[in-house]
Order: C-alpha cells, then structure tokens, then sequence
C-alpha cells in the first residue's frame, strides 16, 4: 500500500533552518506530482509547495524566496529545504500526492525564541 512519511521537524529559533524530508512507498514515485501543506493551531490546513514529476515547482506567496521543493527519484524522496524561518512558519507540516487522499502523518515545525 502506499505510504508517505514525514520527518527532519523540531525547535528552531527564528532566522533558523529545517530540512522536511518525505519517503514515499507503494507507489511509482517518478510520475508523481508531490506537495507541501501545513496546519497551524486552530488553522485550516494551508498549501506550502508543490513540484510536479517533470520538477516544475510553484510556492505560496509567504514562503517565496524562503522555502525550496526538491525531489530525488532514486531515493523516493522529496524534501522541503526552509530558510529565514519565522513564527507563523509554526505549524504540522504534511506532504502529500497531488490530487489524492494520501497523506504522511506529519512533522511538527515550531519557530520560537
């Protein structure tokens, strides 16, 4: 079955940096367009990035110049390299498969001083 799981979340202060990584199986990865979400407390949960199997990549407008969607097909990977991180970065952050229903269980990402 197919299965996404998160990781690379934790405590950082602000101007700080993570790196997300989330390793899919079950599925052919090479085709697959893959995105980003994140919730924070008493939020919807939000679009953060997306990169299409050919690399095309398109971001919400807070986290332009900031945040970077990669992918690594041999490894089954994609990541979410975030930079300058700021508190309202705060929040579960979950990749998903474009257009369906999988999701990973999530990593939390907090930004405090």
């Amino acid at each position: 079955q197919v299965q996404l799981v998160e990781s690379g979340g934790g405590l950082v202060q602000p101007g700080g940096s993570l790196r997300l990584s989330c390793a899919a199986s079950g599925t052919i990865f090479s085709v697959l367009h893959l995105g980003w979400y994140r919730q924070a407390p008493g939020k919807e949960r939000e679009f953060v990035a997306v990169i299409t199997s050919g690399g095309t990549t398109n971001y919400e407008n807070s986290v332009k110049g900031r945040f970077t969607i990669s992918r690594d097909n041999a490894k089954n990977t994609v990541y979410l390299q975030m930079n300058s991180l700021k508190p309202e970065d705060t929040g579960v952050y979950y990749c998903t498969i474009t257009s369906t229903t999988y999701w990973g269980q999530g990593t939390q990402v907090t930004v405090s001083s």
